[in-house]
């Protein structure tokens, strides 16, 4: 039973499914539990005519305001665990699986989108990149049609 799991969140998909059942596996194996929010590497807001309007390290403590606000609001459903929330900037995948590396996990659980197409069969979704990345197991979820 994993004892440590990161679960990745965007705040494109409804994470019901996931956080339902990663909640249920938390309470049942007395798992602690940290949420992760990847935010895009933020740069400094200029206006038209070349004015700063918001330097990037205001940019970042924004963006990891709001996020770590969404993940607040995951948190709610984990009445039974230990759990805390982090935001990170980067590329997606690769930040998920050092997070997971750092902080030790044994599972990654994230939602999973199947799109059709050739371009993901080809370069693979955020999802499909941690699971072949990552050196512990990846539960993906795929969200209710």
């Amino acid at each position: 039973m994993a004892k440590r799991i990161l679960v990745a969140l965007d705040r494109t998909t409804a994470p019901d499914a996931l956080i339902g059942l990663v909640s249920d596996a938390a309470r049942g194996g007395g798992a602690t539990v940290r949420l992760l929010h990847v935010a895009p590497p933020p740069d400094s807001i200029i206006d038209d005519d070349g004015h700063v309007l918001a330097y990037a390290d205001q940019e970042t403590a924004r963006l990891e305001t709001e996020g770590l606000d969404a993940l607040r609001v995951v948190e709610l459903h984990f009445t039974e665990a230990d759990v805390d929330s982090v935001v990170r900037f980067g590329d997606p995948a690769t930040e998920i699986v050092r997070e997971a590396e750092e902080w030790t996990a044994d599972l990654i659980a994230m939602p999973a989108t199947c799109r059709p197409g050739v371009r993901s069969m080809l370069f693979g979704g955020v999802a499909e990149k941690v699971a072949w990345r990552a050196p512990m197991a990846v539960a993906l979820v795929r969200p209710p049609a």
